[in-house]
């Protein structure tokens, strides 16, 4: 059976790692541009200022334990010599936009996709009128795509927020922010009208438990803060589907998930339930998405918790009305959770988090993300089984400290991960019948990693001349794994050797 003749097959990207030009064409700061760059083990750092000019960091970043600023704080950008903001310079496709579009068209790309940066086209979040240069730029962008054959998938908040909404508001902790969202989507929805069929709301909607600033532009987070945050992100996105719906029903608007598969460790019934609630508390997000109302394991966590959710009349109509029009979502790998206090050893990147333990089975990189051969199927089965809905695998991929020699990258290490990834998807097509829309694989063209700030930490089949702090002559060049992508492609994911 194999893949359809329609399938997707692309590359992935985000505008606050690869975009750049933070200054230029009228935008206005995100939440991302105030953070700092990091490495492994090194957190990355928001960078604020206080009432009385004087000015600090604080690491709200992935996994910190930091969820404030400091009372009366503002997050901003500080002049000082040691401090630098990966998102500024990114990959620079600002400028490279017409170059990497026509790279990846020659891989054999019929999809691309890109995150829209909220404060280029309204810079403070809530204006009265678009900036009417952001919106030029994105066109000029998808019309670029559509001249190559190339089918955008557009995120609308990808990991940043206009900032003067998280200093103003605290992020989504404010319901104002649904109304401006949603202003915001349907500015696009008519801008881009005929260029953009395809897009999501939020990327990787359930990480807001492990990065509130990141994902929400929450300054202040405590569990009810990311709570509120949580339902009016719901709220905004099931409105944005409705107003899709109603006046431009050709649009096609998913949602996006952090997933992979959660492992006990042992088969100890106490480590079977620990999986079986942190799988929970995964697909509590895409359950409201998909299915259009909170089930009853998370109403029930939150009145353990004394939380109340920011219900107004109408709301619940609104979440069941506005549910997705299929399920989108990233896979790094799986992670391995046990109850016991066994002197093991701690996972790591995709597989990090309280209770998890790196998978013996398993082999990882340098920043301890490890490469499971089964994860997509298992996946795609759990989701498929799930919400019976159409799915699409956004993000996927393995970063790397590669070595560039002779004006290439010798990367056997990613074109193993993606043949394993793509081999996986393969057997759940045929072996099970999950229909899948397609793969796009994560930073086709190397960029900023999120986690850590840094551009050596690379993900890309095409290698950019830049260093981690955005030095060098932003010159590409086509690694191995570019050539062996573009012959499974040509193949329809038939030749995977």
């Amino acid at each position: 059976m194999g893949f359809s003749k329609d399938f997707f097959w692309g590359g992935a990207t985000a505008s606050n790692q690869y975009e750049g030009g933070v200054f230029e064409g009228g935008a206005g700061l995100s939440t991302a541009d105030v953070m700092t760059n990091g490495a492994h083990k090194v957190p990355r750092q928001v960078t604020y200022r206080m009432p009385d000019g004087s000015w600090g960091k604080t690491p709200l970043c992935f996994h910190s334990p930091e969820r404030h600023l400091p009372e009366g704080a503002q997050a901003c950008l500080v002049d000082d010599p040691d401090i630098y903001y990966p998102s500024h310079i990114a990959s620079d496709f600002y400028h490279h936009y017409k170059e990497d579009i026509r790279l990846c068209a020659e891989e054999g790309f019929n999809c691309l996709r890109f995150s829209l940066k909220w404060s280029r086209i309204f810079p403070n979040g809530d204006d009265a009128e678009p900036n009417q240069a952001g919106i030029d730029y994105y066109r000029d962008v998808f019309k670029t795509c559509k001249e190559y054959g190339i089918e955008p998938l557009v995120t609308l908040d990808h990991y940043e927020n206009p900032l003067s909404l998280a200093n103003r508001f605290n992020g989504w902790d404010s319901r104002y922010l649904v109304d401006q969202f949603v202003k915001y989507a349907t500015t696009c929805f008519e801008a881009f009208d005929g260029l953009v069929t395809y897009y999501l709301t939020f990327n990787e909607i359930n990480c807001i438990e492990f990065a509130p600033f990141v994902t929400a532009g929450l300054i202040h987070a405590d569990p009810q803060n990311i709570a509120n945050a949580t339902f009016h992100q719901f709220l905004a996105s099931a409105k944005t589907v409705i107003a899709a719906h109603n006046y431009w029903p050709d649009l096609c608007i998913g949602m996006m998930l952090a997933a992979g598969p959660v492992y006990a460790y042992t088969c100890d019934p106490n480590d079977q339930l620990a999986a079986l609630k942190a799988n929970d508390s995964k697909y509590f997000y895409s359950d409201v998405q998909m299915l259009g109302f909170y089930p009853p394991y998370k109403l029930a966590e939150y009145e353990r918790e004394g939380i109340k959710l920011p219900i107004l009349p109408g709301d619940l109509e609104i979440l069941e009305e506005g549910t997705c029009d299929f399920l989108s979502f990233s896979l790094y790998g799986s992670s391995v959770l046990t109850t016991h206090d066994e002197d093991l050893e701690a996972g790591e990147g995709n597989g990090g988090g309280v209770g998890m333990v790196a998978n013996p089975y398993l082999k990882t990189n340098a920043w301890g993300w490890a490469t499971d051969p089964q994860t997509q199927r298992i996946t795609l089965n759990e989701l498929y089984n799930r919400y019976h809905c159409d799915l699409w695998c956004v993000e996927s991929g393995i970063g790397w400290n590669d070595e560039f020699v002779d004006g290439t990258v010798h990367d056997d290490y990613r074109i193993d991960y993606m043949r394993a990834n793509i081999k996986s998807m393969k057997d759940a097509v045929e072996l099970d019948g999950i229909p899948l829309m397609g793969y796009l694989y994560w930073g086709c063209v190397d960029m900023v990693s999120n986690g850590e700030g840094e551009m050596k930490k690379r993900y890309g089949q095409i290698y950019v001349d830049a260093d981690d702090y955005g030095q060098g002559t932003m010159k590409r060049y086509l690694k191995d794994s570019y050539h062996w992508y573009k012959k499974v492609i040509e193949s329809n994911g038939e030749d995977l050797d």
